[in-house]
């Protein structure tokens, strides 16, 4: 499967769209403290000019992605939260009712997890800094929740988990996605700056992104909270 570039050209200003729709997402739910947390440290100022009002910006710290993680999640429990949940900024359907079961689920689990479709995960919730849960894991496979899950039980952590959904990091997805887009999945969010650029899109779309050209190149969170 054809992977998408995520930092240049027409896969960019897609994953801009998804951005732009989880964060109009997380601005609807209730009771959150919403924060994003970008990588690199240079591009605060493009954040700021896409952020709603209440977000807190923060950035990424740390060698790779586990320890990126690990330190979020210890900089938010150590300032007080009593839960966090993190998510990605590529599944832009991603229904908010799996969200709010996320923080309910941890009133009696020690983490949940959403896992996609493709062996990884579009949220991770946590009750305390569980450090555990992102070293040594293998990102960017389709091993990733697997090693997540085996990483909770060898430490004695209980998770809850949601029901599957899945991201976009392929050609395969995105063409998903428009299909879903026509036929709405129970429960998803509306994406809808994703579906007014793929809305004039047809089924090849190979084809059409090579007509799609972006004015800036964007690096985009890859997770938020």
């Amino acid at each position: 499967m054809d992977a998408l570039d995520k930092t240049s050209g027409a896969d960019c200003n897609l994953y801009h769209c998804f951005l732009l729709d989880k964060l109009e997402q997380v601005r609807g739910l209730e009771g959150v403290c919403p924060v994003v947390v970008y990588t690199p440290n240079d591009n605060a100022d493009f954040f700021k000019t896409i952020l709603p009002d209440g977000f807190t910006l923060i950035p990424q710290t740390g060698d790779g992605l586990g320890e990126r993680l690990a330190n979020i999640s210890r900089s938010l429990f150590e300032q007080g939260y009593e839960k966090v949940v993190i998510l990605d900024s590529d599944s832009p359907n991603l229904p908010s009712g799996y969200i709010y079961d996320g923080l309910e689920c941890l009133d009696k689990a020690d983490a949940v997890n959403c896992p996609c479709l493709d062996g990884g995960y579009c949220l991770i919730g946590l009750s305390s800094h569980m450090p555990e849960l992102f070293y040594d894991i293998p990102w960017s496979t389709g091993k990733v929740t697997e090693a997540t899950l085996e990483r909770a039980a060898s430490v004695g952590l209980s998770v809850s988990l949601i029901d599957e959904w899945y991201d976009v990091d392929t050609w395969e997805d995105v063409v998903r996605l428009k299909r879903d887009l026509r036929e709405p999945l129970d429960g998803s969010f509306y994406y809808e700056n994703t579906c007014g650029m793929m809305g004039g899109m047809d089924n090849n779309v190979h084809y059409i992104f090579g007509f799609l050209v972006s004015s800036q190149p964007y690096n985009i969170a890859r997770y938020m909270i």
